[in-house]
């Protein structure tokens, strides 16, 4: 299985989870675990970067296109959704998903 768009739909989904859970009540209790959300969501924020720019030069226009799309879909299926307070753990575990698989990606 191609793991390209998956990946991109993870790390698109959980940085975007950590850019709306703007008020404290969203955030980890603990100081060590908000800064280790903010750095996973960064990373990756620029490894889905990163995976487009890749994917416009080693793979079609059409998959990178549609991935593109994906995310903005499913982006917009998050935020219609409204907070939760599930929100700190699932944007942790996309983006440590979405990280694995971008690099499996891109690497493999």
């Amino acid at each position: 299985m191609d793991t390209f768009i998956p990946a991109l739909l993870l790390l698109s989904g959980g940085a975007f989870i950590h850019t709306r859970s703007n008020v404290p009540e969203l955030r980890p209790a603990s100081d060590r675990a908000d800064t280790i959300w903010r750095l996973l969501a960064k990373l990756a924020f620029f490894l889905w970067l990163g995976l487009l720019a890749w994917g416009i030069y080693m793979r079609p226009l059409t998959e990178v296109a549609l991935g593109f799309g994906l995310c903005l879909l499913f982006n917009l299926l998050l935020a219609s959704r409204g907070p939760r307070s599930i929100w700190p753990g699932l944007s942790m575990g996309f983006c440590a998903a979405g990280l694995a698989l971008g690099v499996y990606t891109v690497l493999g």
